[in-house]
């Protein structure tokens, strides 16, 4: 929830404002690298792609104040937070945890990583998905709620970042369902950077 036009589109209301990042996890089993395709599983009925800029961790870090932040990632990338959207509306109605519908295997992909030196800020990268060539979600990152390094701070007040984890950092207005034998290709700023198909 870290768009305001995204979260005018879930909620088709006002547009909400979190005063803290919303934060959920997924487990190591949700990652999807290399160009594998996302088989689409039989026990929901709609499963979503929200595009994110992914930031990689390469420190150890702990209450991380935000002015440090910036030591604390070394590269970007667009990623796919696939989500059970039918029972994702089914646990907020009732106020359950989101962890099926946003943790189940293969939910996270990740493109290839993009060091941030190619970056002159990271509050104004502009990350874009393409469906079967056609542009379905851009967003930059000028337009997040919350910054990424106050993200990190967050995050790393409760749970230590460790090297080699992931931080997706929301999603802009546009997600929408996938089905078989769709393309998607995710971009950073020109770059192509993931590519991978629905099965």
């Amino acid at each position: 929830m870290n768009y305001a036009e995204h979260n005018k589109e879930l909620d088709g209301t006002l547009v909400s404002v979190p005063e803290n990042p919303v934060i959920f996890m997924k487990p190591d089993s949700a990652l999807l690298k290399d160009g594998k395709p996302f088989f689409i599983p039989d026990w929901a009925e709609q499963f979503d792609y929200e595009t994110e800029l992914v930031v990689r961790i390469n420190r150890l870090g702990k209450c991380i104040a935000p002015r440090f932040a910036h030591r604390y990632y070394d590269a970007f990338t667009v990623g796919i937070d696939f989500t059970a959207r039918d029972l994702q509306r089914k646990f907020r109605e009732k106020g359950y945890p989101w962890d099926l519908c946003k943790g189940f295997d293969n939910s996270a992909v990740l493109g290839t990583f993009v060091p941030k030196e190619k970056f002159a800020d990271v509050q104004n990268i502009n990350f874009s998905l393409n469906v079967d060539g056609k542009q379905v979600q851009k967003g930059c990152t000028a337009d997040m709620i919350h910054k990424v390094d106050d993200i990190i701070s967050y995050v790393s007040q409760f749970c230590t970042l460790k090297i080699g984890d992931y931080l997706f950092t929301g999603t802009p207005v546009g997600v929408g369902p996938v089905s078989v034998g769709q393309h998607l290709e995710g971009f950073l700023e020109d770059e192509k950077v993931l590519d991978f198909n629905i099965r």
